[in-house]
């Protein structure tokens, strides 16, 4: 059964579908028609993003930079150069009379690559790690969390269980160990927020790049739990895609936690969290660890001083306004809509006009993109989670 004769994403989902129903992946691969190789590719990526990995993926980076074709940003900012006193909007007109040929950016696109390009004075702000950037290695405890799913298993009552794990990387003590329906943002939020009511708050956590920890094809990567935390004061680091030996420390408590509390695996959902939670006291406080020098991970760990309370709305005293991203993404002015992110659904942004008729749109100290009069959505602006340089 060739994927060309039906929809590629209708063929994925059979092909995951059976799968999970217990069917092997040679004989699957032989009846559609694919290598095993790609069977593993898509099996992999449903594990990692659910249904939106079986989707299409454009090879094209999301509203990244050079989605302006390079020539004409290239002569944005030679033009930008030959006259620094200009703004967008004089640039853009340049571009026109100049280039007829072309289909000009708006404004907020202009703007944002002269942002990119340091070439937009800016106030200092501060930064933070996100993907692709340096890992801290902190010596002091809940300077980082680190957290993951240890990968799917199947009960014995055919359910699949998602355990989310949470360890502090210094100590190495186990946060959290629960079971989950599925890596869905609700499960995951209330295994967190148990978490920061019982051991406080850290300084930074890191994850890997996938659901519901980031959105690949979000602004930034962001999602509604790495959104969250940010509300919370707490920095993101992300490791880089394909490299879990970034987050070692993490995976190797996997290898002991799928050794001695998922094989054989328990019956149904109870049953196995009972596993899990005896695991947790067992590794914490009576299991000597090597790196440690022997001692327990519960000789080192203490609960942070930074306790846990519901964040409140942030505000913006020095911008021109202070706006809420409706539930659908957008940023509502008067009667025009500009679409933003789903992942700041609710939350409160602030709107300064920077150039003449370009607004910029910030979350708390992290400035974030342009939009125009003209255009009706948000165009990033330099990524504010990468370090200074």
């Amino acid at each position: 059964m060739p994927w060309k004769e039906c929809k590629p994403m209708d063929e994925r989902l059979r092909f995951v579908a059976r799968l999970l129903e217990g069917e092997k992946m040679a004989a699957l691969c032989r009846e559609f028609g694919i290598s095993r190789p790609t069977g593993y590719k898509i099996f992999n990526r449903y594990k990692d993003l659910g249904l939106i990995g079986l989707e299409d993926r454009t090879r094209r980076p999301y509203r990244h930079a050079n989605k302006l074709p390079f020539q004409v940003e290239k002569t944005i900012i030679q033009i930008k150069r030959e006259h620094p006193t200009w703004g967008a909007p004089k640039i853009r007109e340049k571009l026109i009379r100049e280039y007829p040929m072309i289909k000009p950016p708006a404004k907020s696109t202009v703007h944002a690559v002269l942002d990119r390009n340091g070439l937009v004075k800016r106030r200092k702000r501060r930064r933070y790690r996100a993907e692709g950037t340096p890992l801290s290695d902190p010596k002091a405890t809940n300077a980082l969390w680190c957290a993951d799913y240890k990968g799917e298993f199947l009960l014995g009552n055919q359910q699949y269980c998602y355990p989310l794990t949470i360890t502090d990387y210094r100590s190495r003590y186990l946060l959290a160990c629960e079971g989950l329906e599925s890596t869905k943002s609700p499960f995951a939020f209330s295994v967190f927020e148990q978490t920061f009511k019982e051991y406080g708050l850290p300084e930074a956590i890191r994850t890997d790049n996938g659901l519901p920890f980031a959105s690949p094809n979000a602004l930034f990567g962001l999602s509604r739990l790495s959104v969250w935390w940010l509300r919370l004061g707490i920095n993101i680091e992300r490791i880089k895609p394909g490299h879990p030996e970034q987050n070692g420390r993490h995976e190797r408590m996997h290898l002991t936690l799928k050794a001695e509390a998922t094989k054989p695996p328990s019956y149904n959902f109870l049953q196995q969290q009972t596993r899990f939670d005896s695991f947790q006291e067992v590794y914490n406080n009576e299991r000597p660890h090597q790196a440690l020098g022997g001692r327990y991970p519960g000789d080192l760990y203490t609960p942070s001083v930074r306790r846990y309370r519901p964040p409140e709305q942030p505000e913006y005293p020095y911008h021109d306004r202070t706006i809420r991203v409706t539930q659908c993404g957008r940023i509502c002015i008067g009667n025009r809509k500009i679409n933003f992110s789903t992942v700041f659904a609710g939350q409160n942004v602030g709107i300064r006009e920077v150039a003449d008729r370009i607004w910029l749109v910030s979350f708390m100290e992290y400035d974030l993109g342009f939009f125009d009069e003209d255009v009706g959505r948000v165009e990033p602006a330099a990524n504010p989670f990468l370090p200074e340089v």
